[in-house]
């Protein structure tokens, strides 16, 4: 009877550790979250005692260990051989207990007497960076871990991260801390984008004007491009490229790390910089200066020998400097018109019996193709590679969207999803852009980047097999620092090492953004990073209606605090420190404001978020009594940064429309302002949910109360509002004014009952 009660209580016990598995592992704070994780009562307390036991003790990710516990932890532990002796208090780090593993894969077993990572090559790496993220944030005499079992593996065999070093330089040693950023997160490929339209940053011996011409641009525009007319300058040389002796110190340094460091030579198009040093290499007489805006241009390499020959001098060199299996040769936004107006070229297309400029380029990327396939080499391109026909070889890399992926997979090549409308470019903003620093516009916030699945539903199982894996971009047109670089792209990645590592089963975005990614910006806090802080977890930037307002609060980063006001005025070190929900009673007919700020132990501050909620009764209906559908509109101009800016403004026309689309208005004017009113009917009473989705700023009104604060000059975004409504008709008011922004303006509505759809002007009365 004892003997069964022994069991029975030992198999109750398995039950529960593996029944809270998934919970505890939660609390771990890893990611990317790892394919299982259970855990097992008691802890191992590293310290200077432990033996740290190796297979080899020179390799390299033993060498990253034992310097991060003696740089990092105070623990000078030597590391010996392991012959497999069972010996307490030892870390161990072996090939041994790899079986079954996928590539890169690791097994990590923690008990109160053993550490035990074990794996090859990469495997062992990434098990020694969880081991990383399980050590306590404060250095100590001692690191008390918790026991568990992991088994972990990548979803994708390439996990990347681009840097574009032309249109903004950055030193090596800025590099450096991008790739231990890589490294921690267990993305494996550096996309090193070099050369561009705005500097060439790679010293090419054979053609030493590359360097000396042109990486140096003599001034750089202003701001963002497309504000100023005419544009402005800074009126300031810059410069920087790195030296052949830097490039091979920055691969050594990836290469420790198990990250694969890819160059990219942009060709045949975004070669500026390079015809400004050889303009011979164009197809007409220029002239050719390193650019000194954004954007595209007409300047591309000819294809002629003279030119083929010097790309494959300055190919054969950067092949000497990266060992990596793949070179990007860029071939994205190629302008052709230079092409078209080139005999040599149209002679050229006649003789090879080309269609046209596609297939002139086509021409172009497979002749090169050839070349670097002859060393060994396969080639990288942005999915205008398929462009007049893919090179035979090619790897696409998709940015346009999915379809160029998709495309190339059903042809069978290799494909790596980089799309940049899905939240893998970084240069967007990451909220609504008139309160994030300077983008390129869109809005890619943390969610739509976690939310990304590079795997297209639509191939089939054979063709899913060449989606390679997945990568995220930072481009610099608007990024000068290394501080902003830094603030961009962080905690964006971490994000992203999740779509490329972890299984579908294991994510998880609110474990990701309440559990884990708290402790992980804490680390990233202590470590001096920057990076951006989200707003408090609970908190929200809107506005309802309700007869309290309940706060219920959490620091989206471990150890910083949250402080809030409710009277209007901005948060800060010197207004209330949340500590414990609370409720507010608003009486009828009033409102009450709550603002909120996180601030870090290191001075991060998050946004300041606006909740605000009113106790309104339902908006009485106003007589109305016309049958005439659509919405009154006056047209106004000027250049406007906010809709109340709309009221006093010169009014160029008026009428009346049937649709919120501004577009046929954008066609003869630039910058404007709209006013539609009209009047609502609504069938029943209750809550309205309205919504406008705009760039710039919109503002929506009902019976003149605002109802949606979607103002201000922005990139596109969406905000919401609602209000109580009493059947009938209600007056209906909509600003709207566009000061550069490419998109349009939509509204949406909610009615009670009923699904979110799009509202059209035909649906008011005038």
């Amino acid at each position: 009877m004892y003997c069964k009660f022994r069991l029975f209580l030992f198999f109750l016990i398995v039950l529960t550790s593996a029944a809270s598995a998934q919970n505890t592992a939660n609390n771990l704070g890893l990611i990317p979250a790892p394919v299982s994780v259970k855990t097992i009562v008691g802890n191992f307390v590293l310290s200077q005692q432990t033996a740290i036991l190796a297979d080899s003790t020179d390799n390299k990710a033993v060498e990253f260990l034992a310097g991060y516990l003696q740089n990092k932890m105070m623990l000078n532990n030597s590391v010996k051989l392991y012959t497999g002796q069972t010996i307490s208090n030892a870390l161990v780090l072996t090939a041994t207990g790899t079986e079954g593993l996928p590539a890169e894969g690791y097994r990590l077993t923690i008990t109160p007497q053993q550490i035990t990572i074990a794996g090859k090559g990469a495997g062992l790496f990434y098990g020694i960076q969880t081991l990383i993220q399980l050590m306590p944030l404060d250095r100590s005499a001692t690191a008390k871990l918790p026991a568990l079992q992991i088994e972990d593996y990548p979803r994708f065999g390439y996990r990347g991260m681009h840097l574009d070093v032309s249109r903004h330089f950055f030193s090596v040693e800025f590099v450096k801390k991008y790739l231990d950023l890589m490294a921690s997160y267990k993305l494996n490929t550096f996309h090193w984008h070099l050369t561009d339209d705005q500097g060439w940053r790679i010293e090419i011996k054979k053609y030493p004007k590359l360097t000396s011409i042109g990486s140096q641009r003599a001034q750089t525009v202003i701001g963002n491009y497309h504000d100023h007319n005419p544009q402005q300058y800074d009126n300031t040389p810059y410069g920087g490229y790195y030296t052949q002796d830097q490039v091979r110190e920055v691969v050594q340094y990836a290469a420790a790390r198990y990250i694969t460091v890819i160059p990219e030579l942009d060709m045949p198009g975004h070669s500026m910089a390079a015809l400004a040093a050889y303009p011979e290499l164009g197809c007409d007489s220029g002239p050719y200066q390193v650019a000194q805006t954004w954007g595209g241009f007409n300047g591309v390499y000819c294809p002629t020998d003279q030119t083929f020959s010097f790309l494959e001098d300055v190919l054969t060199e950067i092949m000497n400097l990266f060992p990596s299996k793949y070179i990007h040769v860029g071939g994205d936004e190629v302008t052709k018109s230079a092409w078209h107006n080139s005999p040599f070229c149209q002679q050229l297309i006649k003789r090879l019996k080309l269609k046209d400029e596609h297939g002139l380029q086509s021409y172009f990327i497979q002749r090169i193709e050839k070349f670097v396939n002859s060393k060994g080499r396969s080639i990288i391109g942005w999915d205008e590679i398929l462009q007049g026909g893919l090179a035979p070889n090619a790897t696409v890399m998709s940015w346009r969207g999915e379809a160029g992926g998709i495309t190339a997979a059903r042809q069978n090549h290799n494909v790596i999803m980089s799309p940049g409308g899905s939240g893998l470019y970084f240069d967007h903003a990451q909220a609504r852009s008139d309160l994030e620093p300077l983008s390129i516009g869109s809005y890619t916030p943390l969610s739509k980047t976690y939310n990304y699945n590079p795997m297209p539903a639509e191939l089939t199982a054979d063709q899913q097999k060449h989606i390679l894996g997945v990568q995220a971009n930072m481009w610099t047109e608007y990024i000068a620092t290394e501080a902003k670089a830094e603030y961009m792209l962080l905690p964006r990645m971490l994000a992203l090492s999740e779509v490329a590592w972890s299984p579908l089963a294991n994510k998880n975005y609110t474990d990701f953004t309440e559990n884990r990614l708290p402790h992980q910006l804490a680390r990233l806090d202590k470590n001096q990073y920057n990076y951006r802080v989200p707003i408090a977890i609970g908190a929200k930037d809107t506005s309802y209606t309700g007869s309290q307002l309940t706060v219920n609060l959490k620091s989206p980063v471990e150890g910083a605090k949250v402080y809030y006001t409710i009277d209007g005025y901005t948060p800060g070190e010197t207004t209330l420190i949340y500590d414990h929900p609370f409720t507010l009673n608003i009486p009828t007919n009033e409102y009450r404001e709550l603002q909120t700020m996180v601030i870090t132990p290191a001075g991060h501050r998050s946004l300041i978020t606006r909740t605000v909620v009113y106790n309104r009764t339902l908006l009485p209906a106003v007589p109305y009594s016309g049958t005439t559908t659509g919405a009154k509109y006056q047209l106004v101009t000027g250049n406007f940064t906010n809709t109340g800016q709309l009221d006093n403004a010169h009014v160029l026309d008026t009428g009346t429309v049937k649709t919120f689309n501004t577009s046929a208005f954008a066609k003869t004017n630039t910058n404007f302002g709209l006013i539609f009113t009209g009047y609502i009917k609504v069938d029943t009473d209750g809550k309205y949910i309205f919504a406008t989705q705009s760039g710039d700023g919109s503002t929506l009104y009902i019976d003149d109360q605002l109802i949606v604060d979607n103002d201000g000059k922005h990139s596109l975004y969406e905000q919401p509002g609602e209000v109580l409504l009493q059947k009938g008709y209600h007056q209906f008011t909509l600003k709207y004014f566009k000061a550069g922004a490419f998109s349009n303006l939509r509204v949406y509505l909610t009615m009670p009952g009923k699904p979110k759809g799009e509202f059209s002007a035909d649906s008011l009365y005038n």
